[in-house]
């Protein structure tokens, strides 16, 4: 279970993502983190699907750095080696966030060095290791910070070319990577939503669709009726149906209700789009 532990909260410090299975290794990890002044909050998981399961569905503090620009938390300390997902499958997942986490790898082994910094990783700590060197880690955490915020524009050309969103879904006690632009139609269940995608599947992921129409209404989906919101590139016709309009989507494989107040704002960017090439 996903906990959180509370140093000396200020928002000018850090917020910490710690992922780790071995409770002896999360209690030393958790322990030297506490101890520096520069982490502010700290969260712990217990293995790669749940820190996912996490940062796709948010927590307050989640949510009010992602409004603000930020990335969900500063910087993620992982294993490498754990049950289920990896560490480094974890890692490009959180890699394809945008603004995205940095990364450190904490682990016993040396074998996965070399792929921990391809993938970009801030440092690669070797267990059992002192404060002195997660300090030092800390450190070099805190300066690759001041870059980014130094190297604005290129932060904004970050943001314009940012990598696909990867949503988590939970399916037989497995955890599945589906990406967002392989989604065609998301129908809300509840305070649940269904994914369907380009393979002609499903999956129930635990986020309300009003917060996907949030999230991904810069990336052209668009809410068509109170519980369907559609990839508007995969849209081939509107046309007038029994009880009002109507989406086609893809080669008429699926048609979809249009609510009424949603008409017009679909036609706006539908025609926009025309009108804008």
């Amino acid at each position: 279970m996903l906990v959180t532990v509370s140093t000396q909260d200020n928002t000018r410090r850090l917020v910490v993502l710690a992922v780790d299975d071995e409770e002896p290794g999360m209690e030393m990890l958790t322990h030297r983190l506490e101890n520096n002044p520069h982490v502010g909050k700290i969260f712990n998981a217990v293995d790669a699907s749940e820190a996912l399961r996490f940062i796709s569905y948010g927590h307050p503090i989640l949510e009010e750095r992602k409004a603000s620009g930020l990335p969900p938390v500063d910087v993620v300390f992982a294993d490498i080696h754990m049950p289920g997902l990896t560490g480094m499958e974890m890692a490009r997942v959180f890699a394809a966030l945008n603004p995205a986490p940095l990364l450190v790898f904490v682990s016993g082994h040396t074998d996965e060095a070399v792929n921990a910094f391809d993938l970009g990783a801030v440092d690669y700590i070797l267990k059992p290791y002192e404060q002195p060197r997660l300090d030092k880690s800390i450190d070099r955490v805190l300066e690759k910070l001041r870059e980014r915020v130094e190297d604005s524009s290129g932060a904004a050309e970050q943001l314009v070319a940012g990598d696909d969103e990867v949503i988590p879904v939970e399916l037989a006690g497995t955890t599945k990577l589906v990406q967002r632009k392989d989604v065609q139609w998301v129908e809300a269940q509840g305070d649940y939503a269904r994914l369907y995608t380009m393979d002609g599947s499903s999956h129930l992921v635990r986020i309300p669709l009003a917060q996907l129409e949030e999230r991904w209404g810069t990336a052209g989906f668009v809410r068509i009726h109170r519980s369907y919101l559609v990839a508007q590139r995969l849209i081939t016709e509107l046309r007038m149906g029994q009880g009002g309009y109507q989406v086609v989507i893809g080669n008429g494989e699926k048609v979809l209700p249009v609510s009424r107040r949603h008409t017009r704002e679909l036609k706006d960017r539908l025609t926009g789009g025309v009108r804008n090439g």
